[in-house]
């Protein structure tokens, strides 16, 4: 494995990370503890989940399965770079949504961050994330909030996720104005068909020394050989990756993708791995792995060397948007 700094802090991560969202509704406990230990077994040390995971098995329900593989012990929690995230409500379905139980407020993330330790079977922290902006409680609020967990030894980093560029920014700039240390990270939703992020957030990121963390690489399975997995026989894509193929400019260039690296003999879905650690910015693509040979893929994509000519190829068929403010104007 390789490993490489997180932004500007002197915390080393590998360059994957390995998300935990299937850990309850698609992968059982112990499938989950196995993947886990795989994982760390390669190298892998960045774990990311949310406080939210669980889905259709409850809320919360991933950070219990991450817990109970801490408590197995064999220094499983010294090894882990562990990131969780809040803002969303924890009510189950059906609850009454109490006020105050969810966002950004002080008390809100007081009680979460108490709540994901007990389940996560853990006395810290490492990155704690925002998992979306809140419109509605001021950033000096929450830096507040924060420093009083990093005193307490609760949390050590925090981070952002789904943030614009301007709220990177404004995050950065009064955390700076009142001494705190301010976001180490940026979880976005980057990838070969998704470049968006090209234009702001990312630079954003840079000049503010946040490591880039894109989730969704393989964009809900659309750049991990969905046609040839098609022609297989394999199950029809369902979801976002449906939605968008059934485009004829994205289906057009899918298939010209796949023939590409058809060509060269290569995985599609380690390629757009591949492709997302050369990005400048970019500090560890999400894998969000259900089986061994998942995991085993995205391993692969860490040592893959693409050429000049293929990033070309890639650029051609995928083309990004241009930097800003020259995307957009001149």
């Amino acid at each position: 494995m390789k490993y490489t700094q997180l932004g500007r802090t002197g915390l080393k991560v590998s360059r994957l990370t390995l998300g935990t969202m299937n850990f309850g509704p698609l992968t059982d406990e112990p499938e989950s503890h196995t993947l886990m230990d795989s994982a760390l077994d390669a190298g892998v040390n960045y774990f990311d989940t949310a406080n939210v995971y669980g889905q259709s098995a409850g809320k919360g329900r991933t950070e219990q399965i991450i817990g109970t593989w801490f408590a197995q012990g064999g220094e499983r929690r010294d090894k882990v770079v562990l990131a969780t995230k809040v803002y969303g409500n924890m009510a189950a379905e059906g609850e009454t949504v109490w006020p105050n139980h969810d966002r950004l407020s002080a008390v809100s993330i007081r009680r979460a961050v108490e709540a994901s330790l007990k389940r996560l079977q853990t006395d810290y922290i490492d990155i704690y994330q925002f998992h979306h902006i809140d419109r509605n409680t001021p950033f000096d609020e929450i830096w507040q909030a924060v420093d009083v967990l990093v005193q307490q030894g609760k949390i050590l980093y925090a981070g952002s996720s789904n943030f614009p560029g301007y709220k990177i920014a404004q995050a950065n700039e009064k955390a700076r104005q009142r001494g705190s240390y301010g976001l180490v990270s940026e979880q976005c939703l980057y990838n070969l068909a998704a470049r968006d992020a090209e234009m702001e957030v990312i630079p954003a990121a840079e000049e503010y020394g946040l490591g880039v963390i894109p989730w969704s690489p393989l964009h809900g399975g659309l750049l991990g050989g969905v046609l040839k997995k098609r022609g297989e026989g394999a199950r029809r894509t369902g979801g976002r990756a449906a939605a968008e193929l059934a485009k004829p400019e994205v289906h057009a260039q899918i298939t010209a993708y796949e023939k590409l690296l058809d060509e060269h003999g290569l995985e599609p879905g380690e390629v757009a791995l591949a492709w997302l650690l050369t990005r400048p910015g970019v500090t560890a693509p999400i894998v969000g792995p259900r089986t061994a040979d998942q995991l085993a893929s995205a391993l692969r994509a860490v040592d893959l060397e693409l050429s000049a000519e293929l990033l070309d190829s890639l650029d051609e068929i995928f083309p990004g948007p241009g930097p800003s403010p020259e995307s957009f104007a001149w």
